[in-house]
């Protein structure tokens, strides 16, 4: 299959975006061989900065293999930035409605006309308080499953130190350096030719979410926790203590009536 060309709005973004990222951020890549040079594939990438998908976007551009990004709907709508995300042929996701389906199709369809989808499994910014990947959510696995395609786990860190999730203010000195690390493809042949059920995918999202914290192990130079951040479960244990704690104090109320 033929390799997608970057094309003029790719070119123009990247007019836009290299000279900031090459002037606020140090670069430490690596992996770059195991992107594929021909063929369709899916790139999985853990999320710790909003400034990470320009860094990111800028590694991948210089493999010459551009990648398609799933991206909110609202933000190909009005407006320059829309016009870029469709000129770049990003793909909107539409969240809790009919056309929730429509971006898995079209990263389908991309994969199988010979393009490279990015994925940020875990679907925001991570709330893990290290930094580390948190469980991730099964897109990835069902459009990788579907099409029997390449998924490179990519793990990246340092743009986090230029702006930390969640926070407002960059940290602009001293400079910093974004690290990234791309590893071989994952195994996902046990998973192929059976039926996606929740759990098989479930299990095949845990194989690639576990594929790029080794990588983000070896570029921290530090182990992961055994268990990821799972923020279902945090927020569940969350409404348990509050409503624990709103019971005790109905039961103080009437111990002093």
């Amino acid at each position: 299959m033929p390799r997608r060309r970057i094309g003029f709005w790719y070119r123009f973004a990247a007019v836009l975006c290299k000279p900031p990222l090459v002037v606020l951020l140090k670069r430490d890549w690596r992996g770059m061989e195991n992107i594929p040079a021909e063929g369709g594939f899916i790139t999985a990438v853990n999320h710790n900065s909003h400034v990470d998908p320009f860094a990111y976007a800028h590694y991948q551009y210089n493999t010459k293999r551009v990648p398609r990004f799933l991206a909110k709907s609202g933000l190909f709508k009005k407006g320059f930035v829309g016009a870029v995300m469709r000129g770049t042929g990003q793909i909107p996701v539409y969240r809790e409605s009919t056309d929730a389906l429509s971006a898995f199709r079209a990263a389908i369809d991309a994969v199988e006309s010979g393009e490279c989808v990015a994925f940020y499994p875990e679907g925001t910014l991570t709330r893990d308080p290290n930094g580390w990947p948190m469980t991730g959510k099964t897109g990835a696995a069902r459009v990788a499953l579907q099409t029997k395609c390449p998924v490179i786990p990519v793990a990246q860190w340092g743009a986090n130190a230029l702006l930390p999730a969640y926070a407002k203010k960059p940290s602009f000195f001293p400079r910093k350096t974004h690290h990234v690390l791309a590893g071989p493809p994952v195994d996902l042949t046990r998973f192929y030719d059976k039926d996606m059920s929740p759990e098989l995918l479930k299990e095949a999202t845990e194989v690639i979410m576990a594929a790029i914290t080794r990588q983000l192990e070896e570029l921290r130079g530090e182990k992961a926790p055994e268990k990821p951040y799972d923020p279902r479960e945090v927020r569940i244990e969350q409404r348990r203590r509050s409503a624990a704690a709103q019971e005790k104090a109905r039961e103080k109320e009437g111990q002093g009536q």
